[in-house]
């Protein structure tokens, strides 16, 4: 298992850590109800230094990345951030992503930390085709994720870095302590918030800031699982993977079809026009059993389809998930059952974002 810069922060704070994409990270420190009421409310900080980056520069970078890229970054402003897949020529995931927009012949790419291997390899080998150099810089990075209402303020205050300006899916590189910092106003919960990417003595500085400051609490893998899934964030493994494609997750809108060209471009614009045997849809069920990954959604007395996550929302109460299952059974108000502990609980079709995103516009 690999270590963050942080990892002997959180031993000493009393985490509990777990494995999660190759690293041991904390998965809480105290309670995830509290961590993820924090957010919502206030302000937490993670360590998400597991992350991987990826650098791509040269000539040919912009036509690149609009290549392995679903999303359309051409004509960008230099600041912008664009999210995305990395799809297989069968429109499979390969990677869900951020991609940076440092300039015209720079990008830099940000991938989920489980991924790092067999992405930058699959990166590289399209990387020949063009006059471009890459580089997975994953090991020179650490990164916070600074989320909550108050965010900003604590941000500008706490760390004095100044983000005031920034919109939402925007970064700029702050100088900082002698090195480059970049800070996005991104992240993974549904609240306003940054990403502070720097090197491990930068960003181990700023966690001790902002522990000792008392005004962000630290928040582990736990609650960052239960804040992304409410308001219907995919992880990759669940809700996105090898199989299953952007459209048949619901995400056809960072799936820009009238791009030139993409790896996977024909695969998902056939399944657009033909459409897909399964989607990923939400279900809210009448009781409190609670639904978890793998567990068999059934209609009309046989099984459509399987949980890919499943919560009592902590920010609502009802007892919700999200799954995938036969496109016939994906219409909102859809009556349905999820098989909990041999039992059919009874449910409905609903809209997979169950809380209300809080973003700054």
């Amino acid at each position: 298992m690999k270590q963050t810069c942080l990892y002997d922060r959180h031993v000493k704070l009393g985490a509990k850590m777990v494995p999660f994409g190759g690293f041991e990270m904390p998965i809480q420190y105290t309670d995830i109800t509290d961590e993820h009421q924090a957010v919502r409310q206030a302000c937490g900080v993670f360590d998400v230094s597991h992350m991987g980056e990826v650098l791509v520069e040269g000539a040919e970078a912009e036509k690149f990345v609009q290549h392995i890229f679903t999303n359309d970054v051409s004509g960008a402003p230099v600041g912008k951030i664009f999210y995305g897949m990395m799809l297989h020529p069968h429109g499979g995931t390969i990677d869900d992503l951020l991609v940076y927009k440092m300039g015209d012949e720079k990008f830099f790419l940000v991938i989920n930390a489980a991924n790092i291997d067999k992405d930058y390899a699959w990166i590289s080998r399209q990387a020949e085709q063009f006059d471009v150099q890459t580089e997975n810089q994953s090991d020179s990075y650490g990164q916070l994720a600074v989320q909550g209402p108050e965010a900003e303020k604590v941000v500008e205050e706490v760390l004095a870095l100044s983000c005031r300006e920034l919109e939402f899916y925007t970064f700029k590189l702050i100088e900082a302590e002698g090195e480059t910092l970049i800070v996005s106003r991104t992240g993974y919960t549904g609240e306003d918030g940054f990403e502070i990417y720097g090197s491990h003595a930068y960003i181990q500085a700023a966690w001790d800031r902002l522990i000792e400051s008392k005004q962000a609490k630290p928040c582990g893998l736990g609650c960052r699982d239960t804040l992304r899934f409410e308001v219907g964030l995919p992880l990759y493994g669940d809700e996105l993977s090898d199989e299953i494609s952007p459209i048949m997750a619901g995400l056809g809108m960072f799936v820009k079809l009238d791009k030139e060209e993409f790896v996977g471009k024909e695969a998902v614009a056939r399944q657009k026009a033909e459409g897909v045997q399964q989607k990923l849809i939400g279900i809210e069920l009448e009781g409190r059993a609670i639904p978890r990954h793998g567990y068999e959604v059934v209609a009309d007395d046989k099984v459509i389809g399987s949980v890919t996550t499943g919560y009592c929302s902590i920010s609502t109460g009802k007892s919700v998930c999200m799954a995938l299952v036969d496109t016939a059974y994906a219409k909102l108000d859809t009556p349905v059952q999820v098989r909990i502990h041999r039992k059919l609980q009874p449910g409905k079709v609903v809209k997979k974002r169950f809380y209300q995103k809080h973003y700054k516009k």
